[in-house]
């Protein structure tokens, strides 16, 4: 595995680039059953779709990724992806963290890391997501993070089989907050 190419640095955690050694890592991280039930998939995803996808991704611009790394050991330990609309300059959030590394506080940093690079450095008016209702401790990361509630979806997810509502929330660059990692390490 090539050591991380680390672009920013918060608290424990790291924005870095992802890695085409670790898209093996990724496929199983997203094909976890917690994974497939927090975005309110129905399917895993073949392996030979993951990698075509990983390669069409590396040349958008629109779709931009992150690798999450801890900070102590440089492991990886999830994902964070903007899919940006360049012509009104938002983004939809979305995360996928490492089986083991759930329930570990690594959410909310994560995405603030995010949104402090959407926000200082890509200048993006409008970061938004959509979360399950039932993803309780999703919903308090990212509210921790910076996002707030902005509407709802009824019954347009499924979880555990049953159909839920989807919350949406978005932020905006007044709600992040805290320092910014990116003023730091640019000594502002």
């Amino acid at each position: 595995m090539s050591d991380p190419h680390i672009l920013l640095s918060g608290e424990t955690l790291a924005l870095a680039m992802p890695r085409a050694d670790m898209l093996p890592e990724y496929h199983k991280w997203e094909n976890d059953p917690a994974t497939i039930t927090g975005y309110g998939n129905q399917w895993a995803q073949a392996w030979e779709v993951r990698a075509a996808g990983y390669e069409r991704q590396r040349g958008n611009e629109r779709f931009q990724q992150f690798e999450l790394v801890r900070l102590d050991d440089s492991t990886p330990v999830g994902m964070t992806i903007l899919e940006v609309n360049t012509y009104v300059r938002t983004a939809e959030f979305v995360m996928v963290l490492a089986p083991e590394e759930r329930g570990k506080g690594h959410a909310s940093e994560a995405t603030r890391l995010t949104l402090d690079w959407a926000f200082h450095l890509a200048h993006l008016r409008v970061v938004w997501l959509k979360v399950l209702e039932p993803n309780k401790a999703g919903a308090r990361a990212y509210e921790k993070a910076g996002f707030r509630p902005a509407g709802r979806l009824r019954r347009s997810g499924f979880w555990l089989g049953e159909p839920v509502d989807e919350l949406l929330m978005d932020a905006v660059p007044e709600d992040f907050p805290g320092k910014s990692a990116v003023a730091a390490a640019l000594g502002s």
